[in-house]
């Protein structure tokens, strides 16, 4: 079993309710490709330590999340990686495998 700390940032200038969808959205596409979340932390709100550039916006904050997750493959976290990379919600996200 492979364990994940998976952080994401959601923009901003989301209404608060599809800031919640995002995140949920997220943590199902893991959820339907075997991952398992053990563990959901919202950070909320914070400040950027430097502005982001996202297509034709540029952020100073954005809301933080910091999920756990473990699975046997890596399918799970793949999709995520995908969906992440070209969705217009999340700002940036990182993927870090944690020895144990």
């Amino acid at each position: 079993m492979r364990n994940y700390e998976i952080m994401f940032i959601v923009k901003p200038t989301l209404a608060e309710d599809a800031i919640k969808t995002v995140a949920d959205n997220f943590k199902a596409t893991l959820e339907n490709n075997g991952t398992k979340v053990t563990n959901v932390d919202v950070w909320g709100q914070k400040t950027l330590a430097y502005e982001i550039k996202k297509g034709s916006e540029t952020f100073k904050s954005g809301y933080y999340f910091v999920l756990e997750a473990e699975a046997d493959t890596d399918k799970g976290i793949k999709e995520f990686d995908r969906l992440a990379g070209i969705s217009q919600d999340i700002i940036r996200h990182l993927i870090i495998k944690k020895e144990d």
